[in-house]
Formats: C-alpha cells, sequence, structure tokens
C-alpha cells in the first residue's frame, strides 16, 4: 500500500469500488475488457472528483474554511460533486461556472449537473465563454472575505498534488482488487483533463513498483499538450509522497485523437461509444469524458493496438449525470 497515512482524509466515497468484466463488451471488441467503478463513488451521483476531494476537504478543515469555492465549465462534474461535498460537511459552496462554446441547446443550461449544483444548495456564478475565471475567482473570494468569511479555493478539477492523492489511493485498490481476482492488467484507460486522475493512477503504481501503463485519453487538449501537464502534476505528487521525481521519466502516455473538436463538443465516435456500452452492459458513460476515452479504447482495439489475450482496465470515471444535458445529442 502507498503510504497515505501521513495525509488527513475525509471519509466521503463509496469504497472500493468494484472492479468487473465486462464480458459483451470484451466479446464485441475482441479484447478482455474490465472496468473501475468509479461512478459508483456516491456523493450526489459519484464520480472520480469525490476521492480527490477527500484530501481537499480534510485540508480546507484543518484551515478553518466554512465556504468552499471552485471553477469549472457550465456541466462540471468536479463542481456538482464539490456542491454535494460542502453540503455534506455543513460547508457553504460558491461555483464559478462558464459556458463552453459549441455545446447543445435543449437542456445544458438548465439540466445535468447544473440542477444538482442547485439542488445542493451552491452559490453558482454563471460566466460567458469569453469572461475570465480566474478574475470572477479573485473578485469571489475577495468579497468572501469582506464579509468575514473564510473560503478554501479547489482548483480546476481538484488536480493538484493534494487532490491527486485520490487516485494514489485508487491505483491500491486496483491492485488489490487484480490479486484477489487473479488478474494481471496490460493496459489501463482513463479519461485525461485537469491531469489528476492520471497522475494520481500513475504515483500509486510507481509507489508500488507496479509496471502498468496508464493511457490518458485527452478530453480538451492535443496529446502532446495533455502529457506536458500530467508529467508535471506526477512529479510534483510522487515529491509529496518523498519519491524520486525521476521515477516519472517515461511513464506519462497521452492520445490526443478522440476529443474532437473541443471540451464538451460532441462527437460521433463518442455518442456511438456510449449507446454501444450502455445497450451492451447496461453501463452509463458520459458525453464530456468517459464516452470520449471509451471510444479511444474502442478504436485502439479494432486496430489491433490493444491484443486478444491482454486485460485492458477502463478506469470510468463517473459523469452520467451530465447525459441529460446532452439529450438532444442521443
Amino acid at each position: 500500500m502507498s503510504n497515505l497515512s501521513a495525509f488527513p482524509r475525509v471519509l466521503l466515497s463509496h469504497s472500493p469500488t468494484p472492479l468487473e468484466k465486462l464480458p459483451k463488451l470484451s466479446k464485441h471488441l475482441g479484447c478482455q475488457i474490465w472496468v473501475k467503478r468509479d461512478d459508483c463513488t456516491g456523493l450526489a451521483g459519484g464520480g472520480n472528483k469525490t476521492r480527490k476531494l477527500e484530501f481537499l476537504l480534510a485540508d480546507a478543515l484543518q484551515q478553518g474554511a466554512d465556504t468552499l469555492v471552485t471553477v469549472g465549465g457550465l456541466q462540471s462534474n468536479h463542481a456538482r460533486q464539490t456542491a454535494a461535498a460542502a453540503a455534506k460537511l455543513g460547508l457553504a459552496c460558491e461555483l464559478i461556472l462558464q459556458d463552453v462554446a459549441g455545446v447543445p441547446q435543449q437542456d445544458y443550461y438548465h439540466n445535468g449537473n447544473l440542477l444538482l449544483d442547485q439542488l445542493c444548495g451552491a452559490v453558482i456564478h454563471r460566466l460567458a465563454v469569453e469572461q475570465s475565471s480566474d478574475l470572477v475567482l479573485e473578485q469571489v473570494v475577495a468579497e468572501l472575505k469582506n464579509k468575514g468569511k473564510t473560503p478554501y479555493v479547489i482548483p480546476l478539477g481538484g488536480s493538484n498534488a493534494l487532490g491527486s492523492l485520490g487516485y494514489v489511493n485508487c491505483a491500491d485498490e486496483i491492485i488489490a482488487q487484480s490479486q484477489t481476482l487473479n488478474v494481471s492488467f496490460d493496459h489501463m484507460i482513463v479519461a485525461s483533463g485537469s491531469a489528476g486522475t492520471q497522475a494520481g493512477l500513475l504515483a500509486g503504481l510507481i509507489a508500488q513498483q507496479q509496471n502498468i501503463p496508464v493511457l490518458g485519453i485527452c478530453v480538451s487538449r492535443s496529446g502532446l499538450a495533455q502529457q506536458t501537464l500530467v508529467e508535471t502534476l506526477l512529479k510534483q505528487t510522487l515529491t509529496m509522497l518523498n519519491i524520486d521525481e525521476t521515477c516519472s521519466d517515461g511513464k506519462v502516455k497521452a492520445n490526443g485523437d478522440y476529443y474532437g473538436a473541443g471540451y464538451g463538443i460532441s462527437t460521433a465516435k463518442m455518442s456511438d461509444a456510449v449507446r454501444l456500452v450502455a445497450q451492451l452492459e447496461g453501463l452509463l458513460l458520459d458525453p464530456v469524458y468517459t464516452g470520449k476515452a471509451m471510444a479511444g479504447l474502442i478504436d485502439l482495439c479494432q486496430q489491433g493496438v490493444f491484443k486478444p489475450e491482454q486485460n485492458i482496465l477502463f478506469v470510468h470515471t463517473g459523469g452520467s449525470q451530465g447525459l441529460f444535458a446532452y439529450s438532444e445529442v442521443f
């Protein structure tokens, strides 16, 4: 196990989350496909951000915070889970949510994650595409301090070194579960956006001297740009764990072939992947992250990059609540 005992943690997640074989999808693709069900972490529908928030909110409470503040897209899964965590811990929550160009119009502005943010009682600051979220963040924090509040700013996606510890913990779970199931994984696939999930998984594997490749399927930028982002965060996370940062050399792989025109913008391969997995396995993916990551996994299987005898673990980071904001796409 990775040494996480030195870091305060607030228990928010239903964990360990299940690790399951997807038999019909495996047969369809001709590869052995497994899924780590981090859509099942709980907290207003679950998702990967819950693990990160366990460490971030422990830090917030230690600092005496009474208000959580974070930023994201209008349909941010991270914002939903932050709002739910704040409600659970009796904290106020202010969300700075930015419109995204090229998204559906029918339900995007009132359904999905945005509806759940409101149900959890968060104060929402809606930004146009062209507005600066950094500037508004500064203004909101200043206003809260002027009112005598103690805000705690959570970075985009909860993806700093402290938040990434949530996926160091997840890597520990995966290793333990694989031993129980007597299965060795040849590859892991994960949607990679703000970088904390991929960086945390790699840090956890490095800490346990497990050499399983973790491929990040990009959801918002090129493979090279994403690789640089993950590498930087991975080194910071290893340093926090007192592990030599050079252990990260050559570990980060990112594929930018599947994110399409940009973050949150639908692709035909994404919608096909979401439908296929729902109809074969009754498993709901999301249109922004896991749908695009699964589109990548499917294509790589069909190209023969992944071999029939290999065990491929898809890390399901949640987000199916966002499907309701993309109804017209489906």
